[in-house]
């Protein structure tokens, strides 16, 4: 069974988006569109624009020009704070975890909880408890077995937790979109098959993400569908069904022209439905 997609608002979406930085063209003419409950991975070569432009939805950057829109509605982020506001999380590759604090203090960090009456308002005193509690439950509904000891201290953490208590902060507070840049790059196998299933585990609670990787085979075990970047812009979208890993890096590094992808996979300038 498919899916129109046609018939579909996206969650997010983002037109002609276009960024520089003095002489350097970052995105020129950048398109993305995220539809409801999907994965989908934005994938291409080093400098084709795909951190600038996960950053201009996520609120670190602000396009030049373009437009950009959540739920239908046009949106200009001009701070993190922002696009966290209309529900959009960002898991960087710094991660921006602070490794002295627990794992409930990272979780909340700059959201903090103060208790009720005087102590909260007057003394500003923290909700420590409520807190722990709440990351416990949140890292609970995730299926995250691997952090029993919730006043653990992040810098105690193998990698792969760390990236979990990232993800973790990002599902608990992201109500509409989840953005991953590179999660998988510095973990081992055993921590990337458990980071993979948590991004299974969001799409499956109906939590959309864009997953930014170099990993192909990460990308086509979870990805619904693949958006192709080239040279700032959008080149292709592809699905796993009807493009290969071959395919995909042909029309990243400009092996395989658009034309030529369109010949052999079918229009891929537009949308293919899912499955």
């Amino acid at each position: 069974m498919t899916t129109d997609l046609s018939t579909i608002t996206p969650i997010v979406e983002g037109r002609d988006l276009v960024k520089t930085f003095g002489r350097v063209v970052a995105l020129d003419g950048a398109s993305l569109t995220l539809y409801p409950g999907e994965v989908l991975a934005v994938v291409g070569d080093n400098g084709a624009g795909k951190s600038s432009l996960i950053k201009c939805f996520s609120g670190a950057h602000t396009p030049d020009a373009g437009q950009m829109f959540v739920d239908g509605e046009v949106v200009a982020f001009k701070s993190t704070h922002e696009a966290r506001q209309h529900g959009i999380e960002t898991v960087f590759q710094t991660l921006a975890v602070a490794p002295a604090l627990d794992i409930a203090s990272n979780m909340y960090l700059g959201r903090e909880q103060r208790k009720k009456g005087i102590a909260g308002s007057v003394f500003r005193a923290l909700d420590k408890k409520g807190m722990r509690q709440q990351a416990a439950a949140h890292l609970k509904d995730l299926g995250i077995s691997t952090l029993q000891n919730i006043t653990q201290a992040v810098e105690t953490l193998s990698g792969g937790q760390r990236q979990a208590v990232a993800v973790a902060r990002a599902a608990a507070f992201g109500s509409k979109v989840i953005i991953l840049d590179e999660p998988t790059a510095a973990l081992g196998v055993n921590e990337s098959a458990r980071v993979l299933k948590m991004i299974q585990d969001l799409r499956d609670r109906g939590i959309p993400v864009i997953l930014i990787s170099h990993n192909m085979p990460q990308v086509f075990e979870v990805a619904d569908r693949i958006h192709v970047a080239r040279l700032g812009k959008r080149a292709a979208v592809v699905t796993p069904q009807t493009a290969s890993m071959n395919d995909v890096v042909a029309i990243m590094t400009g092996a395989m022209t658009v034309p030529e992808a369109e010949q052999q996979l079918g229009p891929v300038r537009t949308p293919a439905p899912l499955s």
